[in-house]
Protein backbone atom coordinates (compact mmCIF):
# COMPACT_ATOMS: atom_id res chain seq x y z
CA UNK A 1 0.00 0.00 0.00
CA UNK A 2 1.17 3.53 -0.67
CA UNK A 3 0.39 6.65 1.30
CA UNK A 4 -0.31 9.83 -0.61
CA UNK A 5 -0.52 13.41 0.58
CA UNK A 6 -1.48 16.32 -1.65
CA UNK A 7 -0.50 19.93 -1.15
CA UNK A 8 -0.44 23.18 -3.07
CA UNK A 9 -4.12 23.95 -3.34
CA UNK A 10 -5.55 27.35 -2.54
CA UNK A 11 -7.46 30.34 -3.82
CA UNK A 12 -6.41 31.86 -7.12
CA UNK A 13 -7.94 34.32 -9.55
CA UNK A 14 -9.07 33.24 -12.97
CA UNK A 15 -6.12 33.22 -15.36
CA UNK A 16 -3.69 32.35 -12.61
CA UNK A 17 -1.60 29.24 -12.01
CA UNK A 18 -1.09 26.68 -9.28
CA UNK A 19 1.18 23.68 -8.89
CA UNK A 20 -0.15 20.78 -6.91
CA UNK A 21 2.19 18.30 -5.29
CA UNK A 22 1.66 14.77 -4.08
CA UNK A 23 4.13 13.08 -1.76
CA UNK A 24 4.17 9.29 -1.94
CA UNK A 25 5.57 6.82 0.54
CA UNK A 26 5.32 3.13 1.35
CA UNK A 27 6.32 1.30 -1.81
CA UNK A 28 8.38 1.61 -4.96
CA UNK A 29 7.03 4.84 -6.40
CA UNK A 30 8.78 4.59 -9.74
CA UNK A 31 7.13 1.26 -10.55
CA UNK A 32 3.58 2.58 -10.48
CA UNK A 33 1.49 4.83 -12.62
CA UNK A 34 0.06 7.91 -10.93
CA UNK A 35 -2.93 10.06 -11.59
CA UNK A 36 -4.81 13.21 -10.70
CA UNK A 37 -8.58 13.38 -10.36
CA UNK A 38 -10.88 16.15 -9.21
CA UNK A 39 -14.33 16.49 -7.75
CA UNK A 40 -16.33 19.68 -7.98
CA UNK A 41 -19.23 20.39 -5.62
CA UNK A 42 -22.27 18.35 -6.57
CA UNK A 43 -20.42 16.45 -9.28
CA UNK A 44 -18.78 13.08 -9.64
CA UNK A 45 -15.03 12.70 -9.42
CA UNK A 46 -13.42 13.04 -12.85
CA UNK A 47 -10.11 12.18 -14.43
CA UNK A 48 -7.60 14.97 -14.91
CA UNK A 49 -4.29 13.39 -15.92
CA UNK A 50 -2.12 10.34 -15.42
CA UNK A 51 1.51 9.47 -15.91
CA UNK A 52 2.76 5.92 -16.35
CA UNK A 53 5.68 4.30 -14.61
CA UNK A 54 7.56 4.90 -17.89
CA UNK A 55 6.76 8.64 -17.62
CA UNK A 56 4.17 8.73 -20.38
CA UNK A 57 1.52 11.38 -19.68
CA UNK A 58 -2.15 11.23 -20.57
CA UNK A 59 -4.73 13.99 -20.15
CA UNK A 60 -8.42 14.61 -20.18
CA UNK A 61 -9.07 16.16 -23.57
CA UNK A 62 -10.43 19.40 -22.19
CA UNK A 63 -7.40 19.99 -19.94
CA UNK A 64 -4.37 18.98 -22.00
CA UNK A 65 -3.67 22.52 -23.17
CA UNK A 66 -3.54 24.00 -19.66
CA UNK A 67 -2.41 21.23 -17.30
CA UNK A 68 0.89 19.35 -17.12
CA UNK A 69 1.57 16.24 -15.07
CA UNK A 70 5.10 15.33 -14.06
CA UNK A 71 6.81 13.05 -11.58
CA UNK A 72 10.12 12.99 -9.73
CA UNK A 73 11.06 9.39 -9.00
CA UNK A 74 14.02 10.43 -6.84
CA UNK A 75 11.86 12.51 -4.51
CA UNK A 76 8.78 10.25 -4.80
CA UNK A 77 6.71 13.23 -5.87
CA UNK A 78 3.90 13.78 -8.33
CA UNK A 79 3.03 17.22 -9.64
CA UNK A 80 0.25 18.93 -11.53
CA UNK A 81 0.99 22.31 -13.05
CA UNK A 82 -2.25 24.15 -13.76
CA UNK A 83 -2.19 27.29 -15.91
CA UNK A 84 -4.86 29.70 -17.10
CA UNK A 85 -7.18 28.50 -14.39
CA UNK A 86 -10.92 28.98 -14.78
CA UNK A 87 -13.71 29.09 -12.20
CA UNK A 88 -14.88 25.71 -13.47
CA UNK A 89 -11.55 24.23 -12.33
CA UNK A 90 -12.71 24.73 -8.75
CA UNK A 91 -12.67 21.31 -7.10
CA UNK A 92 -10.95 19.06 -4.64
CA UNK A 93 -7.97 17.52 -6.41
CA UNK A 94 -6.85 14.00 -5.54
CA UNK A 95 -3.72 12.12 -6.44
CA UNK A 96 -3.86 8.37 -6.88
CA UNK A 97 -1.48 5.45 -7.34
CA UNK A 98 -2.19 2.65 -9.77
CA UNK A 99 -3.32 -0.77 -8.72
CA UNK A 100 -0.48 -2.74 -10.26
CA UNK A 101 3.17 -2.03 -11.10
CA UNK A 102 4.59 -1.71 -14.60
CA UNK A 103 1.18 -1.40 -16.18
CA UNK A 104 1.69 -0.94 -19.90
CA UNK A 105 -1.60 0.70 -20.86
CA UNK A 106 -3.18 4.09 -20.34
CA UNK A 107 -4.88 4.61 -17.01
CA UNK A 108 -7.75 7.05 -16.64
CA UNK A 109 -10.46 5.22 -14.73
CA UNK A 110 -10.85 5.34 -10.97
CA UNK A 111 -10.81 1.55 -11.03
CA UNK A 112 -7.22 1.66 -12.31
CA UNK A 113 -6.06 3.25 -9.05
CA UNK A 114 -5.91 1.60 -5.65
CA UNK A 115 -4.53 4.29 -3.35
CA UNK A 116 -5.84 7.82 -2.89
CA UNK A 117 -4.83 10.92 -1.05
CA UNK A 118 -7.12 13.07 1.06
CA UNK A 119 -7.35 15.79 -1.56
CA UNK A 120 -6.46 19.46 -1.75
CA UNK A 121 -8.95 22.23 -2.42
CA UNK A 122 -8.49 24.48 -5.44
CA UNK A 123 -10.76 27.50 -5.71
CA UNK A 124 -10.66 29.78 -8.72
CA UNK A 125 -12.40 33.11 -8.39
CA UNK A 126 -13.80 35.00 -11.34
Amino acid sequence: QVQLEESGGGLVQAGGSLRLSCAASGRSFSSYGMGWFRQAPGKEREFVASISWSVRPFYADSLRDRFTITRDNVKNMLYLQMNWLKPEDTAVYYCAASREPYYGGTQYSEADFASWGQGTQVTVSS
